[in-house]
């Protein structure tokens, strides 16, 4: 009986130490994101499974926030991955030397946009995200107004102070529309635009979802957002036009990139290979309808659906370049009209 019990401890000792042994092995990574609260636990998840020696750990605020944040550790960097952020801002950070130069396994494979365009290689493309407008149908009636088609609608007198938008500089939603205007009107043109759209806005709001949330629950006639949060608020039963204008509109896509000067590189690599995977794309696809591996596609109900042909020739290198020059010309002009941070 006792070597038995002495084999039996034996046993539970070295399956002990086993396990030990494998927590230990497994890598921590910092990854500095701007995904979804709700999408937090799926991903690492995900990712900890496909990848089995790391572990994740998120530190996440809105993409403004993110952006300023990572710049501003750009002398001591603490994060090892940056995943979930706007490409834009993830080429803002590879013009500042940040960024690894590396090409995950299978990026060939993905859609041409989601890779990295320029050398040296340091980001891949996840998933892109469209600006649309929330028109709640029930509101606009009582203002004896019709559902937008062109961005122009949005200038007409009944929509004072009915409108609410994202904030840029605090969210990617935001900046995104801006840039899409100035791009797609001409810089001159698309001052102009926003200096009379600035005349019907409520408030800029510190979200690009919020907007669309607002317009669906009747607080707002028309809320400019994120096009996944239209279709979404449409579904649940809100009266909601869900609109890309005739003229187009401005996009981004989510992306993933490596810091330079990790500690934990391989590891990183690792978890760069599993997002240009088929099985990454399908997880992003449970938020995004338009995703970077070629065939894989969740179009949820209501979602626009000339939404891929809205989307205008948009140049992520400009967006990069000139977002401290358009932030700091549009807050001189606008805002005035920011909502207060929580």
């Amino acid at each position: 009986m006792k070597k038995w019990i002495a084999f039996g401890l034996s046993a539970a000792l070295t399956f002990s130490f086993a396990a030990a042994a494998s927590a230990q092995q497994k890598t921590k990574l910092t990854v500095y994101t701007a995904l979804e609260n709700d999408q937090l636990a799926p991903f690492k998840q995900a990712i900890e499974k496909g990848v089995p020696d790391v572990e994740i750990s998120w530190v996440r605020d809105s993409t403004g926030v993110i952006t300023a944040r990572f710049l501003a550790e750009k002398d001591n960097p603490r994060a090892d991955m940056v995943m979930g952020l706007a490409a834009s801002s993830l080429l803002m950070f590879e013009t500042a030397g940040l960024l690894e130069e590396y090409k995950p396994k299978g990026a060939d494979e993905l859609k041409e946009i989601f890779r990295d365009q320029k050398a040296p290689y340091t980001y891949t493309g996840m998933d892109a995200y469209l600006g649309v407008v929330c028109y709640n149908t029930a509101e606009g009636a009582k203002i004896d107004t019709k559902t937008p088609t062109s961005w122009q609608d949005l200038l007409k007198p009944a929509f004072k102070g009915k409108i609410v938008m994202p904030h840029p500089a605090s969210s990617g939603t935001g900046y995104l529309m801006v840039a899409g205007w100035l791009q797609g009107m001409g810089e001159e043109a698309g001052w102009k635009f926003m200096d009379g759209l600035h005349e019907n806005i409520a408030a800029y709001l510190h979200s690009g979802s919020a907007p669309c949330v607002q317009a669906a629950k009747g607080e707002r006639v028309v809320g400019l957002a994120l096009d996944m949060r239209g279709a979404s608020e449409k579904t649940k039963g809100a009266p909601l036009d869900v609109v890309i204008p005739k003229e187009g509109t401005g996009w981004e896509m989510e992306a993933t990139a490596i810091v330079r000067g990790t500690k934990n590189l391989e590891a990183a690599k690792k978890v760069a290979d599993w997002g240009a995977t088929k099985a990454a794309s399908e997880l992003y696809s449970k938020s995004y309808a338009i995703v970077a591996y070629p065939g894989v596609s969740n179009i949820p109900p209501n979602y626009p659906a000339n939404a891929e042909q809205g989307m205008i020739k948009n140049d992520l290198s400009w967006m990069a370049a000139n977002r401290d020059r358009i932030l700091a010309e549009w807050s001189k002009r606008y805002e005035s009209k920011a909502a207060p941070k929580n």
